[in-house]
């Protein structure tokens, strides 16, 4: 078959675990990309609810023909505390988004979300270094984001509906990028408005921000992937403001993903 790999007996096998799984798009670009390298294997999404997300990924550990797992929200910051060992992004993000098996046994922890935010705003034209940015989300995808952004030479504020969290974060990197990142109770002006809440995920939820708050020429961008235009991305338009669509994201973690889970 050309679009997808026939299972059989051999085929080695990969996981993506969300709570909702229904809006994943990493099937649609792994599997095919598995057929295109000559991979015997298949990604397949696993709704998992938080509270069991340990009993799975332990249950998991034992199933011998399983190499790896994707991770999507809101899993992230419980799956770093879940692996045996990390990167070094990972580390300084607290979360993962990519778990491969270690030759000993275990996990090994990764997290790609920022690394493909940023390369995707490059793609698409956008440089982030010297940037002011202000992110919406202090989760797994935030913090890592916010990593990546202050790594290519980004200034960040940050803020959360927990502001504990968004306060934590930014306790536990701004020793490392010092005078650069700053938390906030709310949305603040900048170049860059991101949101790395799961606002937008299901119809009804509240906009993470106010576009029409933000000074003309702000890029707005939104790391949701379905809905393509989130309701916020929608606003913006309307506002007369540039967009930048959550997909990239995933596209650009996809060289990444094929070395991590070293696919040739």
């Amino acid at each position: 078959m050309d679009s997808v790999n026939v299972i059989s007996g051999t085929t080695r096998l990969y996981a993506v675990l969300g709570d909702p799984v229904t809006q994943v798009r990493a099937p649609a670009l792994l599997n095919p990309l598995f057929v295109r390298l000559g991979r015997n294997a298949v990604l397949v999404p696993v709704d998992v609810a938080p509270a069991r997300l340990a009993d799975v990924v332990s249950g998991l550990t034992a199933v011998r023909n399983l190499d790896g797992l994707l991770v999507t929200v809101p899993h992230k910051t419980a799956c770093r505390v879940l692996a045996d060992r990390v990167t070094g992004a990972a580390a300084l993000s607290g979360s993962v988004n990519a778990l491969r098996r270690l030759p000993e046994g275990g996990w090994e922890g990764a997290n790609f979300d920022g690394e493909g935010f940023v390369r995707g705003l490059r793609t698409a034209g956008h440089e982030p270094g010297g940037a002011t940015v202000c992110l919406a989300g202090a989760g797994g995808a935030g913090s890592a984001i916010a990593v990546a952004l202050l790594q290519a030479g980004a200034r960040v504020t940050v803020w959360d509906a927990d502001p504990d969290r968004a306060g934590a974060l930014t306790a536990r990197l701004a020793p490392h990028f010092p005078g650069r990142l700053a938390a906030a109770p709310g949305h603040v002006d900048a170049d860059l408005a991101v949101n790395a809440t799961p606002m937008g995920l299901r119809p009804g939820d509240p906009l993470p921000f106010d576009p029409a708050g933000l000074r003309p020429g702000t890029l707005v961008a939104d790391i949701i992937m379905s809905p393509r235009c989130t309701a916020l991305l929608r606003t913006a338009l309307e506002a007369g403001l540039p967009v930048h669509y959550g997909e990239p994201m995933l596209a650009e973690q996809m060289a990444l993903y094929r070395e991590f889970f070293e696919l040739g």
